[in-house]
Formats: structure tokens, C-alpha cells, sequence
């Protein structure tokens, strides 16, 4: 069947303010919520390694903040509770500001996009977006910005969502799906990233992660509680795995593979909410010794948003992480792709391609608002590449009410989620949740 006009979607995006009005967003109704938040947050731990548990919730109860981004399913559970527009998107999941980060691109040059996709799954668009705000209040608050300026910055990251979103739904599709930003060196924040990208080299992290051992061949350290070396044994099921995993690529990308040798097999702790999941990495050698690869292996659960969304079906959580990433982004890591070890799915990427950084310390001043429109624009080609552009820009309207209507919402959410946070901290004080001691 034919598609609808671009007016038609747009129209339809428009009444989809009937179901819930923009000024409706800013709703949260907390004494509506019939779940515990603890018992939420242990059973999104289950298939995680249990005695890698305690560092998780040790990095968590660092700040709100931190607490934050390691309870996606808290506020999945929330926002699920809430009314929505019903037009989906792929969703990123776990959008917030210390998710965005610059990489090398396919051709080499440093980009900055989203770069953590653990939690992607289609689903409407406000929940990135409501996400997203939240993160901009929890991480002003940490480093000194008041509610005013916490809430400027969400007015503007909801207005450069808006804006960009009307913008896409009157370009072509194509120039949509490949639409860049070019003005990120001058943001404070994003340039240190891109900075950090370009001082990035594989020799470093080889040098880092690795010894020489017996012969001159390199050896992953032993650094717990961090990363250490894998045995043998369970190392030969690891390289088991990449016979899936090169059957999954594209046959270019498959050539690319093939000239690589594995030299080694280790494990890594990595991130906030990631931690307790297994996360191998093969240091891979091309032409000599110096020119190491470090392929990572990560486990994938289910996102936390799945049980919400029993119409998005995925067989297998590797591939719904790189599918997913694939639909966001325009530009995505050359050997991104999945495998299985034993009963546990796994996305394969690279673990370090340049990578960049937010530094929160980067967002004080003007900082943090100019991030914020960064971030909207970027969650708004996102979702215009894997949504209809028409439609949520109907629902959006011109941004004034919608943000307004946000900066409540996500105002509202960062306090919910400091009482959280004090509830969590009050458990750890309990012994009910076992958290780890001192900088992890």
C-alpha cells in the first residue's frame, strides 16, 4: 500500500495530542506508582554475575546521578505507567548525557552521536526524550547548577528536538538518514570529547591492558578489580563464538575480519549499569604488533523497557543491540555484530575506537545548555531515521508548550529520583543491597 502523504502523517501525528496532550507530558502521578523501586532494580540484575553486583551498586551510590544511570529499569517502569503518543521510534534507552561520546567513524573521521545502545528497542519517543531531560537536571545538580539553569537547559534541548524534528519532516528521507552536525567543535563539551578521541590510540590501551609475556607475545594484565586475563579453557569458548559472529557481518566487513589474528583473551568491567554483565575483549593483531584491535564481546539481556512492549519481540539480544544501533546512527562500527556463548547473547564492537568522554566538568557555565541542544538534534535524527519524522513533529508542535511541559516532567523526576536514591542508600545501610566499598 501506498504510504500517506507527508501531510496525511503529519495530521495524524497532530491528533495523537488527543491521547495525550503535550501540557499532559509534564505529568508524573508518583502516587500512582505500585511498584517497589528496590525489588525493581535486583530483579533487572538477574543473569548478571552475582559477585560483580556489589561494584555496580557500589558505582551507584555514588551520587543521584549515578544511581540514575544505573536504574534504567526504575524509570522504564515509570514511564510505562504513563500515557504516550504511541508513535514509535527506535529507542536508544538509556539516553543521557554521559551516553553521548565521539568515536572514529567507518571513514575515519571523529564523530560524536550516542554511543551506548544496551537498552535500545522500539517504543514511543517520548521516553528517550523524558530520559534524556532527566539526565540534564541530575547531572546540572551534581555539578552546581540550580533548578533555573537545570530547566534552560531542558527548554533547550527539547526546543532543538522540536526544531530539528519539523526540520526533517520537510527533507528528503535520504538527506535525513545521512544528516551530519558540523558546528560540535565549537561546544565546550563536545570539543574536550573530540579532543580526548583524537589523543585516543590503540597503542595506549595496548600498553594499558597488556604485558609482554613468554616469546613477546602480549598478555592481557591482571588488574582486578577491573580486568584480567581469561584461562585457556574458558577463552577457547569465547573464540568459539566468532564463528557466528563473522557469519553475521557483511561479506566486506567479514574480508576485515579475516586478516586480523586473536592474540589474546581477557575480561573487563566497564560503565555503570553494564556492570555484572560479561564483557570479554580480544586483543586482535593486523599488520604487527602495532596495530592491535581490542574486540569487545558483551553480554545483552533484554531491555529494560521489553516487558512494556510485548509487540517488540527479539529472538536475540545481540543483534537487537546492533540492529538497533545501526537504525539510530548514520554512521556505525565497522565490525559491529553479535554472537552466543552458551545460553548468553552477546553484541561484538570495538572497544576502543577513538573513543571520547563527556566530562561533567565541562558542562558548568554555558556548558550544560549547549550539550542539551546538541542532544536534541542527535535523539531527534535518531528517531526521524527510524520513525516517521511527520508524525512526531505533529505531535510536537512548535516546542513551546512541549518543553515547558518537559522541563516540569523532568523537574518532577529528579527528585523522584533522589528519593530513590535515599531509599537505595537507606538499603545498602540495611544490608539489604551489598554494595561495594571506596572508588571502583
Amino acid at each position: 500500500m501506498p504510504n500517506p502523504s507527508a501531510k496525511v502523517r503529519t495530521r495524524y501525528g497532530r491528533s495523537r495530542r488527543d491521547h495525550v496532550s503535550r501540557v499532559a507530558q509534564a505529568d508524573l502521578n508518583p502516587e500512582r506508582r505500585q511498584f517497589d523501586p528496590i525489588a525493581t532494580l535486583r530483579a533487572a540484575s538477574q543473569g548478571r554475575i552475582p559477585r560483580l553486583l556489589p561494584v555496580k551498586y557500589g558505582r551507584m551510590q555514588r551520587s543521584p546521578f549515578a544511581f540514575f544511570r544505573g536504574a534504567v529499569s526504575i524509570m522504564a517502569a515509570d514511564l510505562a505507567r504513563l500515557p504516550n503518543s504511541t508513535l514509535h521510534v527506535q529507542l536508544c534507552g538509556d539516553a543521557h548525557v554521559q551516553n553521548l561520546g565521539s568515536f572514529a567513524a567507518p571513514d575515519g573521521s571523529l564523530v560524536f552521536d550516542f554511543n551506548d545502545f544496551d537498552e535500545t528497542i522500539r517504543g514511543p519517543w517520548e521516553w528517550d526524550v523524558k530520559r534524556m531531560a532527566t539526565s540534564l537536571v541530575l547531572a546540572g545538580g551534581e555539578i552546581g547548577h540550580g533548578r533555573v539553569a537545570c530547566g534552560a537547559a531542558v527548554c533547550a534541548f527539547i526546543g532543538a528536538y522540536s526544531r530539528s524534528m519539523a526540520k526533517f519532516s520537510q527533507e528528503p528521507i535520504l538527506a535525513v538518514a545521512r544528516h551530519q552536525i558540523h558546528r560540535q567543535k565549537r561546544v565546550r563539551p563536545i570539543h574536550a570529547a573530540l579532543l580526548q578521541s583524537e589523543r585516543a590510540r590503540p597503542l595506549d590501551l595496548l600498553r594499558k591492558l597488556t604485558h609482554a609475556g613468554n616469546h613477546g607475545q602480549r598478555r592481557y594484565r591482571n588488574q582486578h578489580p577491573d580486568s584480567w586475563r581469561i584461562p585457556d579453557t574458558p577463552a577457547k569458548k569465547v573464540l568459539a563464538s566468532l564463528a557466528e559472529y563473522r557469519e553475521n557481518l557483511a561479506p566486506e566487513r567479514r574480508y576485515l575480519f579475516d586478516l586480523f589474528r586473536i592474540v589474546d583473551v581477557g575480561f573487563k568491567i566497564v560503565g555503570t549499569g553494564s556492570v555484572g554483565l560479561r564483557n570479554y575483549v580480544l586483543l586482535c593483531e593486523g599488520n604487527g604488533p602495532k596495530d592491535p584491535v581490542f574486540l569487545q564481546i558483551k553480554q545483552e539481556m533484554p531491555s529494560a523497557y521489553s516487558r512494556f512492549l510485548p509487540e517488540a519481540v527479539y529472538p536475540h539480544q545481540g543483534r537487537r543491540v546492533a540492529e538497533g544501533q545501526r537504525a539510530m546512527q548514520p554512521m556505525s562500527d565497522l565490525l559491529l555484530g553479535w554472537t552466543t556463548i552458551g545460553e548468553h547473547h552477546y553484541v561484538v564492537r570495538q572497544l576502543n575506537d577513538h573513543k571520547g568522554a563527556i566530562d561533567l566538568r565541562h558542562l558548568r557555565g554555558e556548558g550544560l545548555k549547549q550539550l542539551a541542544v546538541v542532544a536534541g538534534e542527535l535523539l531527534a535524527r535518531g528517531h526521524a531515521r527510524s520513525g516517521d519524522a511527520c508524525q512526531i513533529s505533529g505531535s510536537c508542535g512548535a516546542g513551546a508548550k512541549l518543553a515547558k511541559a518537559m522541563e516540569n516532567f523532568a523537574l518532577r523526576y529528579a527528585v523522584q529520583t533522589e528519593a530513590d536514591y535515599a531509599t537505595f542508600l537507606a538499603a545498602i545501610k540495611s544490608g539489604k543491597i551489598r554494595a561495594a566499598a571506596g572508588p571502583n
